[in-house]
């Protein structure tokens, strides 16, 4: 897989009878090296998580279990889009500069997050109007 603009992918499913399994791999289904991995679980109802971008890091969601929302902003005027993931063998790659959220938590929905960066604050932008003049200096 190569590093892309948004992009949903299919992940490996093996079919068994006794339950099936899924495979991510790093530079496979993955565009990048994983260097963090974490998951948000026991979201309450209504309840909105991210609102915000990366300068640096790409993420890969998946929903491993239940299903929510990735709602998407590249920043360049054509509005958000929004992205229901509901299966544990879908991921959607996710781009630096990208203003993501994620909303309509199901019960008991399990979101894995695979990130190519180590965690550091300095990374993330959490100011909207920033995003869209970082974005705006990126296309002049």
């Amino acid at each position: 897989m190569q590093k892309k603009d948004i992009q949903i992918t299919q992940l490996p499913k093996i079919l068994d009878r006794r339950g099936n399994l899924s495979i991510i791999e790093e530079l496979k289904n993955v565009p990048f090296e994983i260097k963090r991995v974490y998951w948000i679980y026991d979201v309450p109802g209504g309840e909105l998580r991210g609102s915000h971008a990366y300068k640096e890091n790409e993420e890969f969601i998946v929903a491993l279990s239940g299903s929510f929302d990735v709602v998407l902003d590249k920043g360049d005027g054509s509005g958000e889009q929004t992205f229901p993931l509901n299966r544990s063998y879908y991921g959607i790659y996710v781009p630096p500069k990208t203003w993501r959220r994620m909303e309509n938590f199901s019960t008991n929905s399990l979101a894995l997050i695979l990130s190519s960066t180590v965690y550091t604050e300095e990374d993330y932008i959490f100011d909207y109007n920033e995003f869209i003049k970082i974005k705006s200096k990126e296309r002049s």
